[in-house]
């Protein structure tokens, strides 16, 4: 954010840039931190968009309103250049992960998220660090086939929009895929975790570069 999208057109962010966004309120020197790298670089005239990933689906008007980033929906199409292009977090790809979905459902219902936000700080981040303990035994019982996406949940979301490029992130897989649908070649453009190192896609006028940072 500081060397690179200082001189970008824009930054998207495609969901999970945190472990888990419990609400933005949060307090932590980190978290400011976060928000005040953000207002630094739409200050600078960088448009930075976000789309909630199932990590971050608490971040919401306020933390933009802070940072001058804008939350943009789920499934969005953007002008890359000329072409348009889906970009989404990836998540409602994974439809054969029933558990999740089920999962997700819950969570994205607005009188639950509504109560969760009135409690006291402390007490949702317990609840935080339960429901993640609760997930990665989840996920230790599934297969990785399960917790990818669906190609044909793939094809159906392209061809509705309209698009032959879709840029997502979620399954951690980062990867370029190639495949036809409904007579069109298709591209899928899946970004990495940011665990061991850095995984960003750079998009140029007639090029798309996903590339992996080693940390040092």
């Amino acid at each position: 954010m500081r060397q690179e999208a200082i001189d970008a057109d824009a930054l998207y962010v495609l969901g999970d840039l945190f472990e888990f966004w419990i609400g933005d309120d949060d307090p932590s020197e980190f978290a400011q931190q976060i928000r005040d790298e953000f207002s630094t670089l739409t200050q600078k005239g960088v448009p930075c968009y976000f789309i909630q990933g199932n990590r971050d689906f608490l971040l919401g008007k306020k933390f933009c309103k802070k940072t001058g980033v804008t939350l943009l929906d789920e499934h969005t199409v953007i002008d890359l250049y000329g072409k348009p292009v889906l970009i989404m977090h990836g998540d409602t790809l994974c439809i054969e992960d029933i558990k999740y979905q089920q999962f997700r459902a819950k969570v994205h219902t607005s009188w639950i998220q509504k109560l969760f936000k009135t409690l006291p700080f402390f007490i949702r981040k317990r609840i935080v660090q339960k429901v993640q303990t609760d997930i990665r035994h989840d996920k230790g019982s599934k297969s990785l086939e399960i917790m990818d996406v669906t190609q044909s949940e793939v094809e159906n979301v392209m061809i509705q929009a309209d698009v032959t490029l879709l840029i997502h992130g979620h399954t951690h897989r980062p990867d370029i895929h190639e495949f036809q649908a409904n007579g069109r070649d298709m591209q899928r453009i899946v970004l990495g975790d940011w665990y061991h190192q850095g995984s960003v896609l750079v998009c140029y006028p007639d090029k798309q570069d996903l590339q992996v940072r080693n940390f040092a």
